[in-house]
């Protein structure tokens, strides 16, 4: 899944930090990775991790670009690959040629400055959605239902994330979520604008507000089936009927690295069916790696907003880097966020 935000810490997560000789600096989206993983990886390598999280890909890349050193590992969504090899800020892996990763689905190679998977190694996908609160928000469909809610005076949130939430009004609209049109640009924002009586907020932490029922419903990542499973009563996870983003990220070794071979270890690590599988146990992602497929619990395999159906993957859509188009976007989301 993708997080809620969390405020950037440096977390050791390791039963052997006092010993060990190496370490390897994670930086990834919140909790966006299961410390089991971590953990596991610790005790057979000695390699202390540590992680530092941050809240969306502009976050980060800023962070990076503004001289941030110490990272090895990143975790960018695919047109953020794109970007970051663009600007040189990825190095070399060969991570295709290396052992296991025959595991990996090919179609997850998305990125189209890496077909060869040279640099990153697909790490997961899903997709964004709609969290509710059953009692508050009944049994909504989709995105019209959800900005409903907002019209009759129930609370409603969106993610701070100008991509996403434009986006919504380009499905809405009928069009792709990589417009670069201005006008189907603009179009989408008038549709979020037109539809933002009972948002409250652009945020990444709205799921306890569903839960506590602060809030009716809010967008938010496949993730949110984490705390369906320990709310069923009170929660659930859709995802909408009109269409929403599918999402992946991958794993990437920073130029920058001080530490570049023990992410390769730990790269390598990753592409074991065993160890995807833990990590989409506590995650509920869906993951690229075929044989994990086989070894995660039957009531995630079986759960069709976190692996769709063929006729629902088919209306979600992946962003790609736009280039100098994202100026369009980013006038906008100005014009969403100062409207209400």
């Amino acid at each position: 899944m993708k997080p809620i935000h969390l405020a950037t810490t440096a977390l050791i997560l390791s039963p052997m930090a006092a010993m060990a000789q190496e370490t390897l600096s994670l930086y990834n989206w919140g909790d966006y990775i299961n410390p089991a993983v971590l953990e596991a990886f610790t005790e057979e390598t000695g390699i202390e991790v540590t992680l530092d999280t941050y809240g969306s890909n502009e976050e980060m890349l800023a962070k990076i670009q503004a001289g941030a050193t110490g990272y090895d590992i990143v975790f960018p969504s695919v047109h953020m690959h794109d970007i970051m090899f663009q600007l040189g800020l990825l190095a070399k892996t060969d991570i295709g040629e290396a052992p296991g990763f025959e595991n990996i689905d090919p179609q997850f190679v998305r990125a189209e400055t890496d077909p060869d998977a040279e640099y990153c190694l697909p790490y997961a996908w899903g997709n964004v959605g709609i969290v509710y609160n059953k009692q508050l928000a009944g049994d909504i469909k989709g995105w019209e239902d959800f900005f409903a809610l907002g019209a009759e005076g129930k609370k409603i949130t969106l993610l701070d994330d100008l991509r996403e939430t434009i986006g919504i009004g380009l499905i809405m609209n009928g069009n792709s979520v990589n417009a670069t049109e201005p006008d189907k640009i603009s179009g989408a924002a008038d549709y979020i604008i037109d539809n933002i009586e009972g948002v409250t907020a652009f945020t990444y932490d709205s799921v306890p507000q569903v839960i506590s029922g602060d809030v009716a419903a809010a967008h938010w990542y496949v993730g949110a089936n984490i705390f369906v499973a320990e709310n069923p009563d009170t929660i659930d996870y859709i995802i909408p009927e009109e269409g929403a983003t599918l999402y992946q990220e991958d794993m990437c070794l920073l130029a920058s690295a001080p530490n570049p071979e023990n992410a390769e270890k730990f790269m390598e690590f990753y592409l074991r069916p065993e160890i995807a599988a833990m990590n989409v146990e506590q995650q509920m992602n869906g993951t690229p790696n075929m044989p994990a497929q086989e070894l995660i619990p039957a009531e995630i395999g079986a759960n069709e907003t976190i692996y769709p159906p063929q006729d629902v993957l088919e209306k979600l859509e992946i962003f790609k880097d736009l280039g100098r188009d994202l100026q369009l976007y980013n006038a906008e989301w100005t014009r969403i966020k100062t409207s209400q």
